[in-house]
């Protein structure tokens, strides 16, 4: 397929995509799957029309997916409820950390006795598979800001996290490997990939965000008046944290997240938003009062409205592109057999035993618990991972195993959460 029938393509699913919005809101279907179908449709299971390498284009899949999950990422740290609260974030903390790597453990375990891999591939497999997704996941996380659906909240937070939280499993694998840095070192893995990138990618995040609310909360005050381009400052932010994050050693990922959690609850606690009956700031009477002041000729309150518009515009994009490369890097004939045992397993053991233990004490109820365990939507991060890892040096034959296996995952992820979620979200 031609640049130009690519590009083709990509504009008539835009175009079917926006004008049949309402109908596939009340379909039993996300768009992820319709993206999908037609890409398995015109890749090699079927008219074989487009093929896409992911060992060969390693380095463009790998910034591709880089792009959309900051994107993402941000745009779910923005509709975080704040102000921050440790008792209502203890869920999703507890399961971007011990769930996940209990998801790791888990896995590596299969992979190691059941798929007989060396220990270091069944860790960095685990690694790839852990984290739940926040490209693919639009439909189970929360829907704008002020939402306080306690489970959207909590697979959106979880979501935000754990790509950060499972990196240093991914490098520990690959340094079992022999490949990267890390080593069989365990403990300089601990100090440097796990508790400082941990640490600094937050105060990195916290700061900049913060700073930069602060800052433009100034520039709108001060006379004469300073015009904004929210979209511009946004990804500026973006670009910014995790290049800095990157220099120090920290998470990327983890920093952009908490920088627009940061952003809007500086701007949200500048601007005065009263609380709900949670404690929560309210953002809407946040964004009243700014369009209001604003026509008075005062300084608007609120700063990143426009932006999460515009971040998730180029969310969907990104979502349609890549799972419709998705389609072309798979032929369903040659998936690895071990797929289907590797997902059920995930899915169906894994994952809800890893929510169960690290949730225990936490006060969620069973109910609660049994939902998060289901929806644990894998997709772009996993991609990833397993192109940074085969951009990192990963021997051909494990990188041709694991990537069929992982892309088998987000496959059946993409199809069985899909066609889940609005009955079980959507009624429950």
């Amino acid at each position: 397929m031609s640049t130009n029938q690519w590009f083709l393509l990509v504009g008539l699913l835009m175009l079917a995509r926006g004008l049949a919005a309402t109908t596939i809101s009340r379909s039993p279907f996300t768009s992820a799957i319709v993206y999908l179908c037609v890409g398995i449709l015109l890749g090699p299971s079927f008219l074989d029309l487009f093929r896409f390498d992911p060992s060969a284009q390693s380095g463009l899949l790998e910034l591709m997916t880089q792009i959309a999950l900051l994107i993402s990422l941000f745009s779910a740290g923005i509709k975080m409820p704040v102000p921050f609260k440790l008792a209502r974030w203890d869920a999703p903390l507890r399961l971007a950390w011990v769930s996940m790597t209990l998801t790791v453990a888990l896995v590596a375990l299969f992979a190691y006795y059941v798929l007989h891999m060396p220990a270091g591939a069944a860790i960095l497999l685990g690694g790839i598979l852990a984290p739940t997704d926040p490209v693919l996941a639009t439909d189970v996380q929360v829907r704008h800001p002020g939402d306080k659906d306690q489970l959207r909240f909590t697979l959106t937070c979880e979501a935000g996290m754990n790509d950060g939280s499972a990196f240093p499993f991914v490098l520990l694998g690959l340094g079992m490997l022999g490949v990267g840095e890390t080593g069989h070192d365990h403990l300089r893995w601990l100090l440097v990939d796990v508790i400082w990138a941990t640490s600094a990618a937050v105060a990195v995040g916290v700061l900049a965000g913060s700073g930069l609310a602060r800052l433009g909360w100034r520039l709108r005050v001060v006379k004469p008046r300073h015009e904004i381009m929210d979209d511009l400052v946004a990804l500026g932010l973006i670009a910014i944290v995790y290049g800095v994050a990157s220099m120090v050693k920290a998470s990327g990922y983890l920093a952009v997240f908490f920088a627009a959690v940061a952003l809007r609850q500086t701007e949200l606690k500048l601007a005065g938003a009263p609380r709900d009956r949670y404690g929560l700031l309210e953002p809407d009477v946040a964004k009243s009062q700014a369009a209001q002041a604003s026509d008075a000729g005062a300084p608007p309150m609120v700063v990143s409205a426009e932006a999460l518009v515009f971040k998730e515009h180029l969310e969907r994009l990104s979502e349609l592109t890549l799972v419709l490369l998705l389609g072309g890097m798979i032929s369903l004939r040659e998936l690895p057999y071990e797929t289907i045992g590797v997902a059920a397993f995930l899915f169906l053991i894994a994952r809800p035993l890893a929510v169960y233990v690290g949730l225990m004490g936490s006060g969620v109820s069973n109910r609660m618990r049994a939902m998060t365990g289901w929806f644990g939507v894998r997709g772009i991060g996993s991609l990833f991972y397993i192109v940074y890892a085969i951009e990192a040096g990963l021997p051909p034959n494990l990188a041709r195993e694991l990537t069929g296996i992982a892309l088998g995952v987000i496959v059946l992820s993409i199809l069985v959460h899909g066609f889940s979620v609005k009955p079980l979200i959507d009624t429950k």
